[in-house]
């Protein structure tokens, strides 16, 4: 890739991983033919997924992906703000802490413990939290991975100068509007749709599958009466909290009810919750 000169008076965007799987970086470049109009508007002027051709900073925008995991991290995000006049953090791992927040459940140490042959070589934090836990963070653009359609909504927003229009509400809006029948209600399916951010679709209740919980809680989740609705179907109080500790495990509101059902389960049954993967035993 050759790297425009430093008059080109485009605007520059900055794309920065932190601990992830680097899904919500590839979805930028999942944009294929928007991608082109997007190179010929904006300079790439950090993107290790597309080049290895660096700008200096400051950019105008920068998208982060993945959480805070470690304290090299910790420092490193600061930079990135510092340098950023906007900064937008993209996916679960970036605005929940993701996949690897299911960490700060468990023990200091217990998952580098069960994966690793010699973990006091590792030098970690005890947590994985996002990025706005750190650094003040200008727009979170939910999913694991984000909607593309999405994320080109977000940088022609930032770059426009605008609002962006993101929806807010539940995943049960985008099956009614493709006609999918509630699966929670019609087949007593265990699903997160009615308290999980639009974005994706609807994907998994059109193909018959309960919501994953993969864009987090939607504004004004109601979990709690959600829980009840899927006690009522006949969903084990374990499963119950496991559909919240997924993907999003650390966002407040799956936190608290994953918290909830845990100790109710336990409370219950009598059986041994282990907080690091939220099942008993």
């Amino acid at each position: 890739m050759t790297v425009a000169p430093l008059t080109d008076s485009r605007p520059t965007l900055a794309v920065w991983k932190f601990a992830s799987c680097d899904g919500c970086q590839l979805s930028l470049l999942d944009c294929e033919d928007e991608l082109l109009t997007l190179a010929g508007a904006v300079r790439f002027a950090h993107f290790t997924e597309m080049s290895r051709s660096t700008i200096p900073g400051p950019y105008d925008v920068s998208l982060v992906e993945g959480s805070i995991c470690t304290p090299e991290d910790a420092e490193r995000i600061k930079d990135v703000r510092a340098n950023s006049r906007y900064l937008v953090t993209i996916g679960a791992c970036a605005t929940a802490g993701g996949i690897q927040g299911l960490k700060n459940f468990a023990a200091a140490g217990a998952y580098a413990g069960a994966v690793y042959a010699h973990p006091e070589y590792l030098r970690t934090l005890e947590s994985s939290t996002p990025i706005a836990e750190h650094v003040a963070v200008d727009y979170e653009l939910r999913g694991c991975p984000i909607d593309r359609g999405q994320l080109l909504e977000v940088l022609l927003a930032f770059l426009a100068g605008r609002r962006p229009v993101i929806a807010g509400h539940s995943v049960c809006q985008e099956c009614k509007g493709r006609g999918t029948v509630c699966l929670l209600v019609s087949e007593g399916t265990a699903c997160l749709g009615p308290v999980t951010r639009a974005g994706c679709g609807a994907l998994c209740p059109a193909t018959g599958r309960g919501c994953f919980g993969c864009f987090g809680p939607c504004e004004g989740a109601n979990t709690s009466a959600l829980a009840t609705q899927l006690r009522e179907t006949g969903t084990d109080e374990f499963e119950v909290a496991r559909l919240f500790h997924t993907f999003n495990a650390w966002a407040p509101a799956f936190r608290d009810q994953f918290e909830t059902s845990a100790a109710l389960a336990a409370a219950t049954s009598g059986r041994e919750v282990r907080r690091d993967d939220g099942v008993g035993r």
